[in-house]
């Protein structure tokens, strides 16, 4: 389910200075997704609530006023993409992909690098096991290229394993990767050739800024794209504690379809797709089992709120009446699971802008964590 909380409008195209502006927001600390769109409705634009950074930060209570992204660097890294033949996509650009935007944590900003027309086409993800078998491997290429030729794009991680023979099994047909570091970054290694031959004939796509090597939280938040993207997640060998079955929880959470193709009960690499199934996930054996159960997700109605410039502030409790100690009792009803917003508001007893507000000012701080779901935590 989503959450999109802001008053917006049609779509436009944003000027050069305007997506400076939202890479800048994009790129400063302790500024996630979901509190990026919170400050573009309070505050009417990106440069508007740059401005506002320093003293939303102090009022949440860091010590040293929160410094924006300096202009100079996101300058820098939109030209050097440019000039290796890449472009930004903001949220509020109307090519911005329509499965993506109706997540609830869409990235404000991607780097893309390649044919950007396939954003718009039907998209399925495929992920699995980097130790993949060889009949895993032939399976999930296998794969790829029939759903490909049936007028999927196959979506994933470029990751060694199932998911570069996904990709490989695509390229004829459509393949996007979504690369965890930057978009300039090849990992890992051993992909390089595979890497150039998407860039030429596919697309990839990155979160992360130029020149960003991965890092731990890279890997999920890459994940979440690549289920984002997608009508449907397909699971090839994954073990109960890999990414890929992050991956399949985070498509449950966005509403997507997920599969899986069974495999022997003693291969440790069958444990987690086996155990999707069993979780009601669908039984993959060939292209055309998919194809009968893929929901037509279409993205209608969700363009608005993500694919829109702000045009005037959200009156998110700049006027309300907020009580001195409400930061305080925030942080007291919070803990390191994370709490539902609703829950919060009932706790604290005062207004839900009145809430917000406080949620926002701690976040600019580093002192919570919002996270999808309109769920909150505090930062461990």
């Amino acid at each position: 389910m989503t959450s999109h909380l802001f008053a917006v409008r049609k779509p436009a195209i944003l000027s050069e200075e305007d997506k400076i502006a939202w890479l800048r927001l994009a790129r400063t600390e302790n500024v996630g997704p979901v509190t990026f769109h919170r400050l573009l409705g309070r505050y009417g634009n990106a440069q508007r609530a740059l401005e506002a950074l320093p003293d939303l930060s102090r009022k949440g209570g860091r010590a040293a006023p929160l410094t924006p992204a300096k202009k100079e660097v996101a300058e820098k890294e939109y030209a050097a993409l440019r000039q290796i033949g890449g472009r930004i996509i903001t949220a509020a650009c109307p090519d911005y992909p329509l499965a993506l935007a109706a997540t609830d944590d869409a990235p404000p900003v991607i780097s893309i690098l390649g044919d950007s027309t396939l954003l718009q086409r039907s998209c399925l993800a495929m992920v699995g096991a980097r130790n993949a078998s060889i009949n895993g491997m032939r399976f999930a290429q296998g794969l790829a290229g029939e759903l490909g030729r049936l007028g999927q794009v196959i979506v994933s991680g470029l990751a060694r394993g199932i998911d570069t023979a996904a990709h490989k099994g695509a390229l004829d047909t459509g393949t996007i990767a979504v690369v965890a570091g930057g978009i300039d970054v090849i990992y890992p290694e051993e992909n390089q050739g595979l890497y150039e031959q998407i860039r030429e004939r596919g697309l990839i796509v990155a979160e992360s800024a130029l020149g960003q090597k991965p890092f731990a939280q890279s890997f999920p938040r890459r994940n979440r794209i690549v289920s984002g993207l997608s009508k449907g997640v397909v699971v090839v060998e994954a073990t109960m504690k890999s990414g890929s079955l992050i991956t399949a929880r985070l498509a449950g959470e966005q509403g997507r379809d997920v599969y899986a193709v069974p495999g022997h009960p003693l291969d440790p690499r069958a444990q987690g797709p086996n155990h999707l199934i069993r979780q009601g996930a669908a039984l993959v054996r060939n292209a055309q089992d998919i194809l009968e159960t893929l929901n037509d997700f279409s993205g209608g109605g969700l363009r608005e709120p993500y694919g829109t410039v702000y045009d005037a502030p959200f009156p998110m409790g700049e006027e309300a009446d907020i009580p001195a100690d409400l930061q305080d009792a925030v942080i007291g009803h919070l803990s390191f699971a994370p709490s539902g917003i609703d829950e919060l508001v009932r706790a604290c007893q005062v207004s839900v802008p009145a809430v917000q507000t406080a949620l926002l000012e701690l976040e600019l701080a580093g002192r919570v964590k919002r996270l999808p779901g309109n769920r909150v935590s505090l930062v461990q």
